[in-house]
């Protein structure tokens, strides 16, 4: 019977969390990545070698280099000679 509420603790725990998207700056310079998310627009600056979770609900990224990417929030994105790369 323990063991049945330890799993149905971790269940509901694992419902509760939202996916995240993640970005990391692989590149030897810092960038700055926009971010529009339910209307709002605000600046990620990402150090070289910096990572970042963002975007819990979907959203859209400026690349460095201008692309406009949209994201539903589960992604997983380097930063590669200024472009943003999606895993």
């Amino acid at each position: 019977m323990a063991r049945f509420a330890v799993v149905l603790l971790f269940s509901l725990m694992a419902v509760g969390q939202t996916h995240a998207a993640s970005i990391t700056n692989t590149d030897s310079a810092a960038v700055v990545i926009v971010l529009s998310e339910g209307g709002h627009k605000m600046q990620l600056v990402l150090d070289a070698g910096a990572s970042e979770t963002f975007c819990q609900s979907g959203c859209f990224i400026t690349a460095p280099d201008g692309d406009r990417i949209g994201l539903d929030g589960g992604e997983t994105i380097d930063i590669i000679k200024g472009s943003a790369v999606v895993k």
